[in-house]
């Protein structure tokens, strides 16, 4: 006969073992997690080879913009964007030849603004006003190496609220880059005035980004200023 003790001893070991057999089944059944489906603006384009060729560079509002560029100028421009949130100029400069690649580009559509003006630290820019229009007019100059056809995006608004960023601030470093932009003769599509007057129906409130249908607002805008330059060529 089993003492006491031996089989209380057997009950803990059996109970130990299913509890293991239970977690390994757990762990079975357990769904691997799903892979994030990469951003639509972010897929390739099949080049039509009778159209001329596009490249959108800039962070998430472009981002958001470039889908809806895309289908409006359908049959008009292969319209491409940089595979990247181009951030701050201090990433464009390290990045922007990986962003051009060995294509022939007609039209180059680019902003670098808001990265810039963000405050890390709560009390200074990511990158100094001064040190903006120095890295500017860099990635101007090897824009301009490209012969495409260059199109200056103002940066757009802030939302009042929005953490660490001020509209102030935004509106310094568009100042300074209109003026590289004019000593470069680079066309401008001013997408901060066009938006400003109606950026309570089309931006998140305290927020720089914008809804859905913000974004397709502001395509209509760009695939103009892209039009309008195409024109020119």
């Amino acid at each position: 006969m089993k003492s006491r003790h031996g089989t209380v001893l057997t009950v803990l070991i059996a109970v130990f073992l299913l509890g293991t057999f239970s977690q390994g089944l757990a762990q079975q059944k357990k769904a691997p997690p799903k892979k994030r489906k990469p951003h639509p603006a972010f897929a390739s384009v099949k080049d039509d080879p009778g159209l001329p060729r596009v490249l959108l560079i800039g962070d998430s509002i472009s981002i958001g913009y470039t889908v809806p560029v895309q289908k409006a100028l359908a049959g008009k421009a292969n319209v491409h964007r940089a595979p990247a949130n181009c951030g701050p100029t201090i990433r464009g400069l390290d990045q922007l030849d990986k962003w051009l690649g060995d294509g022939r580009w007609d039209v180059i559509h680019f902003n670098f603004g808001i990265h810039d003006v963000v405050c890390r630290d709560g009390k200074s820019q990511q990158v100094p006003i001064a040190q903006y229009e120095k890295n500017l007019g860099e990635i101007v100059k090897r824009f301009k190496k490209t012969g495409a056809k260059l199109i200056w995006c103002s940066t757009t608004p802030i939302a009042e609220g929005t953490a660490r960023l001020s509209n102030d601030d935004v509106t310094a470093y568009n100042a300074v880059a209109k003026k590289i932009m004019d000593a470069n003769g680079v066309a401008v599509d001013d997408l901060y005035a066009f938006a400003m007057p109606q950026l309570e129906k089309i931006q998140r409130p305290k927020n720089c980004h914008f809804t859905p249908e913000g974004s397709e607002t502001l395509a209509k805008q760009v695939a103009a200023s892209i039009l309008k330059a195409l024109e020119k060529k």
